[in-house]
C-alpha cells in the first residue's frame, strides 16, 4: 500500500512540476551554464558573459509561481536568498537589481528584444529570437 501510495504522490507531482527553461537572446554565445554561473547571474554577481558582452537579467515577481520554481529546482535556493542577495549588492552600490516584469510573455518579449538578456519561463516554444540553455 506505502509502495502505491508513493507511486501516486510522484505521478502527480510529476504531472504539475514547472519545469522552468532558462532562456537568452539568440546571439547569447552560451548554451549551457554551471550551477554555480546560473547563481551567479541571476544573484546579479557575473555580469558579464564569456565574450565579454553586458549580460541583463529579466525576473518574475517573487511570488509569482515560475520565479519560485526557478529558484527552488533550477538554482537550488529559496527566493528570499535571490532577493536578499539582490538587496545587499544594491544597497552596496555594487549592481543594479534585475528588470522584474509583469508576466512570462512580456519576460520573452523583452529577452527577444535585448542583447544579452538572460530570463526564465514555464516550457517555451523556441523560436528565432531565443534560445533555451541548460543548467549542468
Amino acid at each position: 500500500m506505502r509502495k502505491l501510495t508513493l507511486t501516486l504522490c510522484l505521478m502527480l507531482f510529476s504531472q504539475f512540476s514547472w519545469g522552468v527553461e532558462i532562456i537568452t537572446h539568440r546571439s547569447v554565445s552560451v548554451n549551457t551554464l554551471s550551477l554555480a554561473s546560473a547563481r551567479s547571474i541571476f544573484g546579479m554577481r557575473q555580469v558579464k558573459w564569456p565574450d565579454n558582452g553586458r549580460i541583463q537579467v529579466f525576473v518574475l515577481a517573487d511570488t509569482h509561481p515560475t520565479h519560485i520554481a526557478l529558484c527552488k529546482e533550477r538554482l537550488n535556493l529559496f527566493p528570499y536568498q535571490l532577493r536578499q542577495s539582490w538587496d545587499r549588492l544594491v544597497y552596496a552600490g555594487m549592481a543594479q537589481a534585475p528588470i522584474e516584469v509583469a508576466n512570462e510573455e512580456e519576460l520573452v518579449n523583452r529577452v527577444a528584444a535585448t542583447s544579452g538578456a538572460i530570463g526564465y519561463v514555464k516550457k517555451v516554444k523556441p523560436n528565432d529570437s531565443i534560445k533555451i540553455i541548460t543548467i549542468n
